[in-house]
């Protein structure tokens, strides 16, 4: 609070701009925490809707959303001794539909817990609270256990978890809506990388010598600049159904497996099983998109007119079972790479909070590294299956012609590359993760962001 309430004085302004409160946060360390936390607190101090915050509008947000706060002490401490401990964390948190256990709520008192005692008291709370605008247990709760949906193009992740009163209001879809967004811009903005990769993955050594650059080169001189975007379509249009359908598959295959203990979360091996499970139907669902993306990438010039045309002329010289090409791999590749992905993010976001009690939250550029690094090792052990997968969907044979199975798509790389020859093309696939999350998370921030001034408008205007 001082350092903000000096930005007041060294303007010698009674008017704040968002930026203002933006360098005031950054100053406490919770700018990482957030981009839009600015935004956040401008929008619900700024009583009388001018678009700035003047020093009055300031002070008196502090003073209601320190109110807020107190209330929210109160509703934790359910002994009224003043002080929270970890079993009224858990107690609080389960009465909320978020079943955790005592370890992780240890993990979250320590974080706010300064002077060791176990317990948090009143100071504490409001300390670590007062500059973050939570105005109930529900988004407190949700801040505790919130993840960045990320997108870097692979859609074998597992689910997020949400509690039954998140899905009940909406907010569930209001994430993915703005997840599809995020991973609409940030595969547009690495497609040329992705048809890199995926030229890499079907033309071996034998049919194509050149190195990275090289074949780029050649995509360009072929096609033109905006051939690095063939295939980007369909990849994009894919995102809406696929995500859908895993979220649905998944809620379903968590309440067959708690059974009627409908607010039981699920424990991370069960995850794993759930979620790859799920991933595994919605692969089902879209896969022939992800067949024609392929042969959409790989097209020549003047081959394909576009999304429909390609999908005919598949239909018509191959046969309907060419739109499941690579069907096998491509689910077996799953279970390495969504096991990996979860266990690695887990394990680095807790051994992070294990050396770090500052934060009950690891913050934005933790979240974005782990959910990075994560991706990377997913993409790592699953990448021969990917290959294959690869190249079997790019097999254009006619109807009732020889076909390539797994296994010996498997051994003639083997054979004619050698174990390298099955991680062909994995370096402009590992390039892409970086800018992918970063441009993932900040058009996933920003479009929450205006998701919530448009439900306020609404809600003000009915």
């Amino acid at each position: 609070m001082f350092v903000c309430v000096c930005l007041f004085v060294c303007t010698h302004s009674t008017r704040c701009l968002m930026f203002l409160v933006w360098i005031g946060l950054f100053f406490i360390d919770l700018a990482l925490i957030s981009g839009c936390l600015s935004f956040q607190i401008v929008e619900t101090g700024d009583t009388n809707h001018d678009g700035v915050l003047d020093f009055e509008e300031f002070t008196q947000y502090l003073r209601t959303h320190e109110k807020q706060l107190k209330l929210m002490f109160s509703s934790l401490d359910r002994n009224n001794d003043g002080q929270i401990d970890a079993a009224e964390i858990q107690q609080s948190m389960c009465t909320l539909g978020v079943n955790i256990s005592l370890e992780d709520a240890t993990r979250i008192l320590l974080s706010m817990d300064k002077d060791g005692t176990m317990t948090i008291d009143w100071n504490e709370w409001r300390d670590y609270f007062l500059f973050n605008p939570l105005t109930n247990m529900e988004e407190v709760v949700r801040y505790w256990k919130r993840s960045v949906m990320l997108d870097i193009g692979e859609q074998l992740t597992v689910p997020d978890e949400f509690s039954e009163e998140e899905k009940k209001s909406g907010y569930v879809w209001r994430q993915l809506m703005a997840g599809a967004v995020a991973g609409s811009v940030s595969r547009t903005g690495t497609a040329p990388l992705d048809r890199l990769k995926i030229f890499r993955q079907v033309h071996g050594s034998a049919d194509f010598k050149g190195n990275v650059l090289s074949t780029f080169q050649y995509m360009v001189k072929e096609g033109g600049v905006w051939s690095l975007w063939r295939g980007n379509g369909i990849n994009v249009l894919k995102i809406a159904p696929e995500t859908a359908i895993k979220f649905t598959a998944y809620e379903q295959i968590k309440t067959v497996m708690c059974g009627s203990n409908e607010t039981t979360n699920l424990r991370v091996r069960d995850r794993f099983v759930a979620g790859s499970l799920a991933g595994a139907i919605a692969q089902t669902a879209i896969y022939p998109m992800e067949v024609l993306k392929t042969r959409l990438a790989l097209r020549k010039t003047g081959q394909y007119s576009g999304i429909v045309d390609c999908a005919k002329q598949i239909l018509q010289r191959e046969g309907a079972t060419a739109f499941y090409k690579g069907y096998v791999p491509n689910i077996l590749g799953i279970v390495p790479y969504a096991g990996i992905d979860l266990a690695v993010y887990e394990t680095l976001k807790f051994s992070w909070l294990n050396r770090n009690r500052g934060l009950a939250d690891p913050g934005v550029m933790v979240l974005v590294g782990c959910g990075a690094v994560s991706s990377t090792c997913g993409q790592l052990a699953s990448y021969p299956l990917a290959l294959i997968r690869t190249r079997m969907q790019a097999q254009a044979s006619e109807r009732g012609g020889p076909k390539s199975s797994m296994l010996a798509l498997f051994h003639n790389i083997v054979t004619q590359e050698g174990v390298a020859g099955l991680y062909r093309g994995i370096s402009p696939n590992l390039l892409k993760v970086i800018p992918a999350v970063c441009m993932s998370y900040v058009v996933y921030e920003y479009t929450i962001w205006l998701q919530s001034r448009a439900f306020n408008f609404l809600k003000q205007i009915l």
